[in-house]
């Protein structure tokens, strides 16, 4: 059932035009919503409608997709969120699970009625906060987060420029992987990259999002969401599940097994994906979220790429301070380093039921 939106907050007057009027979306909204977000300069992967079936079939949790019209034409959009544990409290956000989220919109008016109807949705709901997953801040008044930045590079237009453009050190990881005979597969399903990433995640101690979630993507954006696998012979190494955005590769979840290391098999397949998506004409390398003082941080620098920051602004309603879910934190150390010691098997089974609360 489409989202009642609070009373009181369903239109707001605009000098220019007509009057913006803010509504819950509804199924046969979705063609339209995804031709404004694939034309719209700050709109992202994470904002098309795909996400709405993936994130209430995989994880359970409730969305309210609110969008914006004038004259009968969509002016602005806003995904959101809700999740509900308690383990982790009650929030609602734009978008749990994805770098980048927030109110797309044509103009001021349409922005501020989709602002508006969040706050109320956020203040009905009584969550513990309301968070936005900006590229561009947008409330300077709001607390917010200052842990997470983005990495983007343009591709060049030559395969060897793009492998030249690459710092002395981390082209020599590459090359190592191309030494040891490495190869990139592009798979139709999910089943050797989830051996993969579940194995990286694994090592790292975090618990592993289901091998439902991941073929929901797949089978939900299809060929703009692709898996590659890299191998050494008959032996997987590595593998990538990446989402590709107008002209735009976004390489979202990876991670290699034990022996990616000793081959450089990690390094190898982001030059892979490069390398292949320089050949289709793709203009833009999105890296995408890292924190800050991470290895994962630290690697992506290595490629010469430069951090954004990303700014996660948070309107609070019940809590009194910006939720600190998160590895970082110092109270989920302990939890981490019994997680590595886990059998993978058991990991495996029993970490989607704690990650699908994390968002």
């Amino acid at each position: 059932m489409p989202t009642e939106l609070p009373q009181g907050h369903t239109s707001v007057p605009a000098s220019a035009a007509g009057e913006v009027r803010v509504r819950a979306a509804s199924s046969n909204d979705a063609a339209r919503w995804d031709a404004f977000v694939l034309t719209h300069p700050e709109a992202t992967f994470f904002h098309r409608i795909g996400w709405k079936r993936v994130i209430e079939q995989a994880f359970g949790h409730r969305s309210h997709y609110f969008l914006a019209e004038r004259d009968g034409a969509i002016v602005g959009v806003l995904p959101l969120v809700e999740i509900k544990s308690r383990l982790f409290g009650h929030s609602l956000g734009s978008l749990p699970f994805c770098a980048y989220g927030g109110i797309v919109a044509a103009d001021e008016a349409a922005l501020l009625g989709l602002d508006q109807a969040a706050q109320a949705l956020a203040r009905t709901l009584k969550v513990g906060a309301l968070e936005y997953r900006n590229q561009v801040a947008q409330h300077a008044d709001w607390p917010a987060k200052d842990l997470y930045v983005t990495f983007k590079k343009a591709i060049e237009p030559e395969a060897e420029a793009n492998m030249n453009a690459i710092p002395r050190k981390q082209r020599a990881m590459v090359r190592k992987g191309i030494k040891a005979g490495l190869t990139g597969e592009i798979d139709h399903d999910t089943t050797r990259f989830f051996q993969a990433y579940s194995t990286s995640v694994h090592r790292l101690g975090t618990p592993v999002f289901s091998r439902k979630f991941f073929q929901l993507l797949k089978d939900e954006f299809g060929d703009h969401c692709e898996v590659l696998t890299i191998v050494l012979g008959e032996q997987v190494i590595a593998s990538v599940m990446s989402f590709y955005f107008r002209d735009e590769v976004l390489p979202y979840y990876g991670g290699g097994v034990d022996a990616a290391r000793a081959v450089a098999g990690n390094d190898f397949m982001y030059w892979e994906l490069m390398r292949r998506a320089c050949e289709r004409g793709l203009k833009v390398f999105d890296f995408g979220r890292s924190k800050r003082g991470t290895g994962s941080f630290d690697f992506k620098k290595n490629w010469g790429f430069e951090p954004a920051p990303l700014h996660y602004e948070y309107f609070l309603v019940s809590d009194s301070e910006v939720p600190e879910i998160n590895p970082l934190n110092p109270k989920y150390r302990l939890f981490i380093q019994a997680w590595k010691k886990m059998p993978l098997a058991v990991a495996n089974v029993i970490g989607p039921h704690i990650v699908k609360n994390l968002g």
